[in-house]
């Protein structure tokens, strides 16, 4: 934080990272927000854009389209740039034509002299940020992806629907690759405390079934979506500003993010999504929630996927 005022540069303003400056505008999380993108017109007209809006906003931010330069003074840099999951197309198959576009970008934004925390959305996530981490040199914790944070939120929204709670009073956690191997944590969901494998039992009404289609409407749910408009945007886009602002508020909040593994869950050298504590420091420490048998067995699986698309790349 230079003279204690907070900077974000974000790079590639398509549906993500637009839908994300507009969030950390209405949000007021930094006082500084610079937009970089290959096509420069784009983000000087989003940066206009989003100027426009200024007298309505929470606190003034100051807005610009810039470029690798800027990310010199920056706190956070946050990539969403790079090719889109076209329908049919899944978040795997993107990871050649990615990998190699963003060896661009961070060795641009490395050459400038950032020396603050990297956050990714782009997808797939886990091995972008992987990436990232190789390319940038930097340490572990300040390299951090979105991971499971989306698919955690959906989860969430999703289980408060069925049981007519809000859904910031569920706890429960997706983990793994964001992605088709993605489990749910059923053995520690919990409502107000009490697990949700009890409530099942409190009602004749909750069905198991039912909770098998919720998962697989959570897994599925950026397939849903893309076949109705294209792309997922908003919902990822708020998740990374609530990361963004636990990092420059330094909250030690618990999020579903991609971190990197050294040992964590019995794996090594990946980067995957588990909850982990996030501050200004970056990611604090990976919690280690218990798995059943079962939960095991669907982390590790998912850990083996990721591993052997990690080891096509690197």
């Amino acid at each position: 934080m230079r003279n204690g005022i907070s900077r974000v540069a974000l790079i590639g303003t398509g549906f993500v990272g637009s839908s994300y400056a507009f969030a950390m505008l209405n949000q007021n999380i930094s006082e500084e927000l610079v937009l970089i993108d290959l096509n420069k017109g784009k983000s000087e007209g989003d940066a206009m854009d989003l100027n426009h809006g200024l007298a309505f906003a929470p606190a003034p931010t100051k807005i610009w389209y810039g470029d690798y330069q800027d990310c010199r003074d920056a706190d956070i840099v946050v990539i969403c740039a790079g090719a889109n999951q076209k329908p049919g197309e899944t978040r795997l198959d993107l990871v050649e034509k990615n990998a190699k576009i963003f060896k661009g970008i961070v060795d641009k934004v490395m050459e400038n002299g950032f020396d603050g925390i990297f956050l990714v959305a782009t997808n797939p996530v886990d091995i972008l940020t992987y990436a990232t981490w190789k390319y940038s040199g930097l340490p572990k914790e300040r390299v951090i992806g979105s991971g499971t944070i989306l698919d955690t939120a959906r989860f969430r929204f999703l289980l408060g629907d069925y049981f007519q709670i809000d859904a910031r009073n569920v706890h429960a956690y997706i983990i793994g690759e964001h992605g088709d191997t993605e489990l749910p944590v059923w053995s520690k969901a919990d409502i107000g405390g009490k697990p949700i494998l009890e409530l099942m039992k409190e009602k004749e009404e909750y069905k198991e079934e039912d909770l098998e289609e919720l998962f697989v409407n959570v897994r599925d749910a950026a397939y849903q979506i893309i076949e109705r408009k294209g792309a997922t945007y908003y919902g990822i886009a708020m998740g990374l500003v609530r990361l963004t602002k636990a990092i420059l508020r330094n909250e030690n909040s618990i999020l579903t993010v991609s971190a990197y593994l050294e040992g964590e869950y019995d794996s090594k050298d990946i980067y995957i999504g588990v909850p982990a504590i996030v501050n200004r420091n970056g990611i604090r420490q990976v919690v280690e929630i218990e798995l059943n048998e079962k939960e095991k067995e669907q982390f590790h699986h998912s850990v083996q996927v990721l591993t052997s698309i990690k080891e096509k790349v690197f």
